[in-house]
């Protein structure tokens, strides 16, 4: 049986724009981390600003935390929350079959994507104040085609792929839960066992992959993910590291 971990508050929202545009404006007022939980979101968004769309009964919600780190490490909280979904489908279908992380922030079930985190922060002066992990997973339903950005992995369901029927709210209980677990063991032992426990569940390792930035485009085998979370290729012109790109295989 799931229980909701302490130290963390929840709140439910019948409608909001964004759950990260909500955790940006209350963050202040909040004594701790907090989840924030939208039954629907009429601006969603991902990575590099594209739209997120959220069909009904779809999952959308945001982690409000205030970490004592600098950016860069505090960042890492994007493979804690990759982890944390993993255990959260594994919990509510009973089967880890078929799902695998992919580089830097997606999990994919069937090779299809479930679901996206989108990490955004506040703050001064290269200080981070506020850090608002973003996540959304398609629970029932998956966006249309025409919303879709060229080449991008086709979406799928939890439902489409599973049968299983889940809602929004016993699927945060799911996440909150696993999400507390890697949080701890991310601030006690840092973040070598989180990239050990990644790597493990990781999509296309020691396979040839294509990591497009704004401007580049490298192909090359992913070899591994480094002490600092960045994706690491052996391309035909040597080793590289990428810090962040969009992935195709």
């Amino acid at each position: 049986m799931m229980s909701w971990p302490d130290g963390y508050g929840k709140r439910i929202l019948e409608e909001v724009d964004s759950t990260l545009d909500e955790a940006a404006r209350i963050a202040t007022g909040l004594a701790g981390p907090e989840w924030i939980l939208a039954l629907k979101q009429t601006k969603g968004r991902g990575r590099r600003g594209r739209d997120w769309k959220d069909p009904k009964g779809n999952f959308a919600a945001t982690l409000v935390m205030r970490p004592d780190d600098p950016p860069a490490r505090a960042a890492l909280r994007s493979f804690v929350a990759a982890l944390a979904l993993y255990d959260a489908v594994e919990a509510v279908t009973g089967r880890s079959d078929g799902l695998a992380l992919k580089w830097p922030n997606d999990v994919l079930l069937n090779g299809g994507k479930l679901a996206g985190i989108l990490l955004e922060s506040n703050g001064r002066a290269g200080d981070l104040s506020h850090l608002f992990v973003g996540i959304g997973v398609n629970l029932v339903e998956t966006p249309m085609k025409e919303w879709l950005e060229p080449n991008a992995v086709w979406p799928v369901s939890l439902h489409g792929e599973t049968g299983v029927q889940v809602t929004p709210e016993i699927f945060l209980e799911a996440l909150a839960e696993a999400y507390a677990r890697y949080e701890l063991q991310f601030t006690t032992y840092g973040f070598a066992p989180i990239r050990t426990a990644w790597l493990q569940r990781a999509a296309r390792l020691g396979e040839v992959i294509t990591a497009k930035t704004g401007v580049e485009s490298h192909e090359g085998t992913f070899e591994t993910v480094d002490e600092e979370g960045n994706l690491v290729l052996n391309t035909a012109k040597g080793r590289i590291t990428v810090a962040a790109a969009d992935i195709f295989f």
